[in-house]
């Protein structure tokens, strides 16, 4: 008898710690919520090709795990909290220049606002140029003196993979 309430004993304690790990894993990815990514209006062939990119988009991004978006088959992806969020299908940016320099990460161009490159402490919004339909990534000011380059470096393939050539770079 001693034996069977040792046993029961130690199995109870498995069923809480298991209830405590999976209870601690649900909650953790609940907590931060869903990522709202705006819909774009765009050509079937460009749906078509952020279609691809998005289902091709890596699970972590500068070490940060992707997480839901809202609506669920938004033409785009986020990773983290704060969270990196990616938009496919944006349009030029409204204070982009023909003559406005880009920074080259892997092959793509990414153009931000020079009011966004001299603020470190404000968040960022890179938009690849380079690449069409055009691709924007929110980067949160919490990232960007570490990430934001390993992110773009680490999302260059599949956009080249996935969108057709855009604007040259200065």
């Amino acid at each position: 008898m001693h034996l069977r309430r040792r046993l029961g004993s130690s199995w109870g304690r498995g069923v809480v710690v298991s209830a405590t790990v999976v209870g601690t894993a649900l909650l953790a990815a609940c907590s931060p919520g869903r990522v709202p990514i705006q819909e774009q209006d765009l050509s079937r062939a460009d749906g078509a090709a952020c279609e691809a990119l998005v289902d091709d988009l890596p699970d972590t991004l500068a070490g940060e795990v992707r997480r839901s978006v809202d609506p669920d088959d938004a033409l785009g992806a986020a990773w983290g909290d704060p969270a990196y969020v990616l938009t496919c299908g944006v349009p030029e940016p409204s204070g982009y220049e023909p003559t406005a320099e880009c920074n080259v990460v892997e092959g793509v161009g990414w153009y931000v606002p020079d009011d966004q490159l001299s603020d470190l402490t404000e968040d960022a919004t890179a938009i690849a140029l380079s690449r069409t339909p055009y691709v924007e990534v929110l980067v949160p000011e919490d990232h960007r003196t570490e990430g934001i380059d390993r992110a773009l470096a680490e999302l260059a393939p599949v956009l080249k993979k996935h969108l057709g050539e855009g604007l040259s770079c200065l």
